[in-house]
């Protein structure tokens, strides 16, 4: 099964009719099937995403020097800049991952993991959440942004139209994705309503590292509940399909966004959607864009800008599996693993230390 694409348009015109139903339900099964799904969304248009990866190259061209000052580890790196050879692939160390990686045949394997160390890529994290009325038990997934000096009088215009864009989209599809599953349109919007949602760009130098077969970003899966992607000018970006074990290189079709599923998800789902796999390398497509550049724009960077959304649910939000989507899970694909109760800034803050942004508390 290939990833689905889906409209939002039928669910935000009339969540309760045929059409609406229908795209619900194939966007649930997508995430079931192959932990991703494309969406549409015209609202998200192509000259807002142009805007933002024009912004991001020009920031992310600057010296490290004027980088590292919008650095904030004591935060484990939540909000600001996050500098190449500083997050580590998960799987390069983790054993489960391992085994992952071993069950799958060698020509549909990530690239090799083994000397790979941490990540050449850049990012940086702009928090765009709803501060509760509350006093959280995690107030570090509460740091106050970053607005970075030589850019303070755009920054926030530049950054909030495009994540505005991503955040609606994400949600939408939340919504669409719960009544899929048979659950009230709401359940998983209510339980992120205070998510420490991330409007996250990547960045990977080009002239630095624009050689074939160079990993930007080592295989692993992502610990929020999902992740939105807006195009990216360079290709490189590979999921693996939970029915298939198959590597698919991904093309995000004009006015298209693409989703992912997290480790939120599913744990909450328990099992039923599964968090999942992907990698960012240096293929041959990505060197022939590279190419092209050069002569069609020489006066811009040569920077590869993922504009990415880590959507969250709130950090005081008691994880555990919803029992009809747990048993729905057994039922399709046999025993699964037992995932606890856990707070969610308490999954959020194991995670981060695993791939080397916070120490264990």
């Amino acid at each position: 099964m290939e990833i689905s694409t889906v409209s939002l348009a039928p669910f935000l015109l009339d969540p309760l009719s045929a059409e609406s139903k229908s795209e619900c339900q194939k966007a649930a099964e997508s995430l079931i099937l192959t932990g991703a799904l494309i969406v549409r969304d015209e609202r998200a248009t192509k000259e807002a995403n142009d805007r933002f990866l024009d912004l991001f190259e020009d920031y992310f061209e600057q010296g490290e020097r004027e980088l590292k000052r919008d650095e904030r580890p004591e935060v484990g790196f939540q909000v600001g800049v996050t500098l190449e050879n500083t997050e580590k692939p998960k799987c390069a160390s983790d054993e489960n991952c391992q085994n992952i990686i071993s069950s799958l045949d060698e020509a549909e394997r990530p690239m090799d993991l083994g000397s790979h160390g941490a990540d050449p890529k850049c990012r940086f994290f702009h928090r765009m959440s709803e501060k509760p009325p509350y006093t959280s038990h995690f107030p570090v997934l509460e740091a106050p942004n970053v607005v970075p000096e030589k850019f303070k009088d755009t920054w926030e215009g530049g950054v909030n139209e495009w994540g505005g864009f991503m955040k609606q989209a994400v949600e939408g599809v939340a919504k669409m994705v719960a009544s899929g599953l048979g659950l009230d349109e709401n359940t998983f919007t209510d339980a992120g309503r205070y998510g420490s949602h991330l409007l996250a760009p990547t960045a990977t130098d080009l002239v630095k590292y624009g050689k074939l077969n160079t990993v930007y970003a080592g295989f692993h899966t992502d610990l929020n509940f999902l992740t939105i992607h807006g195009q990216s000018r360079y290709p490189g970006l590979h999921i693996w399909a939970r029915n298939s074990g198959k590597k698919i290189q991904v093309k995000i079709p004009p006015g298209c966004l693409l989703v992912q599923a997290g480790k939120q998800i599913e744990w909450l789902t328990g099992g039923l959607i599964k968090a999942g796999y992907h990698e960012v390398v240096c293929t041959q497509a990505t060197m022939d864009t590279i190419a092209r550049r050069k002569v069609e724009f020489p006066q811009r960077p040569l920077m590869r800008i993922s504009s990415t959304f880590f959507w969250h649910l709130t950090p005081d939000f008691n994880l555990s599996p919803i029992t009809t989507l747990k048993d729905e899970a057994e039922k399709r694909f046999g025993k699964q693993e037992d995932y606890g109760k856990m707070l969610v800034g308490d999954q959020v803050r194991r995670e981060l230390g695993l791939i080397a942004l916070m120490a264990p508390s």
